[in-house]
């Protein structure tokens, strides 16, 4: 049982890392900008 609260750490502290990375890069407005251009070709404006 210890073990595998390593590894949930391991893995939470990685899954932090990179989220931290792709926000640093500017992934979120990347992230955003397709969202919003698939929102409005769903709707049909786009």
């Amino acid at each position: 049982m210890k073990r595998r609260g390593l590894i949930w750490w391991v893995l939470f502290l990685f899954s932090c890392c990179m989220l931290c990375y792709g926000l640093l890069r500017g992934e979120a407005a990347v992230v955003l900008q397709k969202a919003t251009a698939l929102c409005l070709e769903c709707v049909g404006i786009g």
